[in-house]
């Protein structure tokens, strides 16, 4: 599972997911990837568990890109604890994901095969999301 090794401080606040994301937006390394239509938090387990029905269906083929870290602790106290006493102790761990956010990426297959992949990673996560597709970037120079 996924986790920092180290982190300078254990209890975070819960913070807000307003907005979109201005970075990490586009597809990047590969050639398609799953980008999140809401904001929400994706824990270590559903990364991993995302990740791992990719390459299970490619069979090891093409490569795989994970663009989110989760580094977010969240805790929750005992059960039958009574109030007070402090915040309880970390139990799992999220990346927090705003809107248009891309997540995966792969690449390295065929449009078929990664979409897919893909397909099946989305039923893994928490969140709507859609695959996308890396623009073509002949026209930048002016179509040179």
């Amino acid at each position: 599972m996924l986790m920092p090794k180290r982190v300078k401080y254990r209890r975070v606040h819960r913070g807000r997911m307003t907005g979109v994301a201005s970075r990490g937006n586009k597809v990047s390394y590969g050639e398609y990837g799953i980008q999140a239509c809401e904001p929400g938090w994706i824990t270590g387990n559903q990364i991993e568990a995302a990740r791992v029905a990719m390459t299970r269906y490619t069979k090891r083929g093409g490569k795989v890109w994970i663009k989110i870290f989760p580094d977010k602790p969240v805790t929750s106290k005992a059960l039958g604890t009574r109030m007070g006493s402090g915040k309880g102790a970390p139990e799992y761990w999220v990346a927090v994901v705003k809107a248009q956010k891309v997540m995966f990426e792969i690449g390295g297959v065929d449009e078929a095969t990664a979409r897919e992949a893909l397909r099946l990673a989305q039923h893994k996560l928490p969140i709507k999301t859609k695959i996308v597709a890396k623009e073509d970037l002949d026209c930048v120079n002016g179509g040179e």
